[in-house]
């Protein structure tokens, strides 16, 4: 059964362009929404086993900025690296490489969700702060992971996920890729983090999660990833990352707690706090629109700062 999108007429008024660029032996696929002589490109990193398809919500908001958003190498259409692992180290390398390839102009602004915060964070820390040119005029992460994932206040929850993708490991290949693409299991995660009340946007939700939620091209690939997501978080990075940053945290989020979200702003040398009241972990699907009011509002005022 077809469940309709209710970002769908948004998006469509989004002008859309898919091509292709090769980072660290991945064929990297992205997406280029908007207009490209726009004086303003937001880079999205989607979160860990999505793709661009759950940040289109958010870019259905936006407005006068170009849009690019690539499937992290491994996961959507995006082909795995051959010359870095699959981890914050070797993703933010990518991050920065493909950046660079794609020949961008004017203000650029990256922007990570979940475990593209991640990403984005350590490949600013990991970047030459002295090269000026190279570096973004701004930063947005939103459902940032700003303290380890089993601290948050469902480290229970956290720890039968390792145990999951441990299980996973080990079995013989074929079991373990089935293991990690199981529908239920995907379901019972989609429940786990939606709090919308709303019964179509909570069957969209699901609908989305069931699929794209294993879209990724083999079992090295996901192991990978989750162990980065859960060994790493942006509070590491925070301090050595200058640029004007915006976090767009969730009051109800279940794998950071508000409480750290306002610890992890005090952390970096220039950052506001937005916090999306009665949402988790899943802004980009049930409250876009209030985000993207915030990023809107954000690269308006970068706008000023740096003509």
């Amino acid at each position: 059964m077809t469940v309709s999108s209710p970002y769908a007429a948004a998006l469509e008024r989004v002008p859309v362009r898919e091509e292709a660029v090769p980072v660290l032996g991945s064929t990297t696929r992205f997406w280029d929404y908007g207009d490209r002589d726009a004086t303003t490109t937001l880079v999205l990193v989607h979160g860990f086993r999505g793709d661009h398809h759950g940040l289109e919500p958010v870019v259905a908001q936006l407005h006068g900025i170009r849009m690019i958003s690539p499937d992290l190498p491994g996961f959507g259409a995006s082909t795995p690296m051959t010359e870095a692992a699959h981890d914050v180290a070797g993703y933010g390398r990518w991050l920065r490489a493909f950046v660079a390839a794609s020949g961008l102009s004017g203000r650029v602004v990256l922007l990570g969700h979940s475990f593209g915060s991640i990403v984005v964070a350590g490949a600013l820390a990991d970047a030459d702060t002295a090269a000026d040119a190279e570096r973004p005029a701004g930063v947005v992460l939103v459902n940032p992971i700003g303290q380890p994932a089993l601290e948050g206040p469902r480290g229970v929850f956290t720890r039968l996920a390792v145990f999951y993708y441990w299980l996973a490991s080990v079995l013989p290949e074929r079991l373990g890729f089935a293991l990690l693409r199981n529908r239920v299991i995907v379901r019972v995660m989609s429940m786990a983090m939606a709090k919308t009340k709303e019964p179509a946007l909570r069957r969209w939700i699901h609908d989305q999660h069931d699929r794209y939620f294993s879209a990724f091209s083999d079992r090295r690939v996901v192991l990978e990833a989750f162990r980065a997501s859960v060994a790493h978080d942006v509070s590491e990075y925070a301090a050595r990352i200058p640029e004007r940053t915006l976090l767009v945290a969730a009051e109800k989020d279940d794998i950071t707690p508000i409480a750290a979200e306002y610890r992890l702003q005090t952390v970096f040398p220039a950052a506001e706090l937005v916090v999306i009241p009665e949402v988790g972990h899943l802004i980009h699907y049930e409250t876009p629109a209030a985000a993207a009011r915030a990023i809107q509002r954000f690269v308006a005022e970068l706008a000023e700062e740096r003509p």
